[in-house]
């Protein structure tokens, strides 16, 4: 397949495209920098970040099952549960808070609405409290990928 000619430099050397800041989230969670994100990878991360064995575990499966389908768009289902991080933006749902727009890219001004809206308790964070609230006010009727 031949490139768009915004995708070649001045020498004529194909440029590789920037990752959005939502590929850039994800990525924390490609270990291997592959670009694709397995239950085992997701796993690692959330301990990375001090999850427990029983979080990790639970939430890499939840998640890979969850995204792998919407971020493998035209492919067979895959028993390994991969996610591709280039096609995460496909797995926004309708509960989700809009920080990210639909092609990935960070909206600074709904971050902000965010803690201005939920954060009673501190100005740069949200208590699990806040967060239950703030995951309520954004549920959309019957999206259950996004409780």
């Amino acid at each position: 397949m031949a490139s768009s000619s915004n995708n070649i430099d001045e020498d004529g050397i194909e440029k590789k495209e920037e990752p959005t800041p939502l590929e850039k989230h994800v990525m924390f969670f490609d270990i291997n920098k592959d670009g694709v994100i397995y239950p085992w990878e997701t796993y690692k991360g959330f301990r990375k970040i001090g999850s427990g064995v029983l979080l990790s575990t639970v939430a890499s499966i939840f998640i890979n099952i969850g995204l792998s389908g919407k971020t493998r768009p035209g492919k067979w289902p895959s028993p390994l549960f991969p996610i591709e991080v280039k096609n995460i933006k496909f797995a926004k749902h309708s509960s989700d808070s809009d920080i990210y727009d639909t092609e990935g890219r960070f909206v600074p001004e709904k971050f902000e609405e965010l803690f201005k809206k939920h954060g009673r308790t501190n100005d740069n964070a949200l208590t699990g409290e806040e967060l239950d609230e703030l995951l309520k006010a954004n549920k959309q009727p019957k999206d259950f990928a996004g409780q």
